[in-house]
């Protein structure tokens, strides 16, 4: 009987579950995998752009109206200021130039009864020319990719696309409309264009309005045409081509007061110099001039 008084004794075990590792090793490897991939696109979108567009996304997120220049004292803006003249302008060489144009101990500009002497002149000038020549670059190029768009949203033309050239050289942007075989901008012998040429020389006009640059129309003719009339031959008929395209460009859009001259060259000028038979050489040549640099008033050489 004793032994059933005996206390009885419940052991639980209580069994604890191993410690949860965590996941944020693998948020970190997420980001870490996200980030490559990131890096990776961004290398691709570089190797893929070309150079103008990689200039036109630096401009887009340049400041609009300040700009470094080299006139600061140092300090905190590491020798550079805050140009009030606007965005990636050289502020500092027109006050230079001033300074240096006003003070009487300057040599190196000019006294000031003479203005610029010739050295301080010289560099304006060089300075003015890279300026406008890069402002025309680039109105020429943004010009072009618009003459390019406009002739590929005109379905009519799209057979006679190897006949429109537009090329940007020292002379300015040319555009040029020329005949191939088989197919002529200009029936043989009059001075009138077809359909298609002509709304090719429409869609021009109010681009080049656009434009503050002077424009020089020119009418040229191939090798071996015959013309009935002996007293109208190549010369009549290109200069008439390149003024009927004159006159063209006007109800389009483009002022009287914009275009420099309109000639005829006749066989003078072939777009193919060792074969001036070849029907290529009968185009018209309109050509959008560089602009000259402006000559300052008081210069003094």
């Amino acid at each position: 009987m004793a032994q059933y008084d005996r206390p009885i004794i419940i052991k639980k075990v209580k069994k604890a579950a191993h410690a949860h590792h965590g996941g944020a090793w693998k948020i970190a490897y997420a980001d870490f995998v996200t980030a490559m991939m990131a890096f990776f696109l961004l290398l691709w979108l570089i190797s893929m752009t070309t150079p103008e567009q990689k200039e036109g996304l630096a401009d887009y997120f340049a400041p609009p109206n300040v700009a470094p220049s080299t006139s600061g004292s140092g300090g905190m803006l590491g020798g550079t200021a805050m140009d009030s003249t606007g965005a990636k302008m050289a502020g500092s060489m027109l006050d230079a130039t001033q300074d240096a144009a006003t003070s009487p101990n300057s040599t190196e500009f000019g006294s000031p009864e003479t203005g610029l002497g010739a050295q301080g002149a010289e560099t304006v000038v060089a300075t003015s020319q890279d300026e406008i020549k890069s402002e025309d670059d680039q109105a020429f190029h943004s010009a072009a990719a618009s003459i390019r768009q406009a002739w590929q949203a005109l379905p009519d033309i799209t057979e006679m696309s190897d006949n429109l050239i537009v090329e940007q050289t020292e002379e300015g942007l040319n555009i040029q409309i020329i005949d191939q075989e088989g197919r002529p901008m200009f029936p043989e012998g009059s001075k009138y264009p077809t359909e298609e040429a002509r709304q090719a020389i429409a869609a021009l006009g109010p681009i080049l309005q656009k434009l503050s640059n002077q424009i020089t129309i020119s009418g040229h003719t191939a090798a071996g045409g015959t013309y009935a009339n002996p007293r109208y031959g190549s010369w009549e008929l290109s200069a008439d081509r390149a003024n009927v395209v004159r006159a063209l460009l006007g109800e389009f859009g483009l002022a009287d007061d914009r275009i420099s001259s309109v000639v005829g060259r006749s066989t003078a000028d072939p777009f193919f110099p060792n074969d001036p038979y070849q029907a290529a050489n009968e185009r018209i040549k309109i050509t959008v001039l560089n602009e000259a640099p402006p000559v300052p008033v008081d210069l003094g050489i």
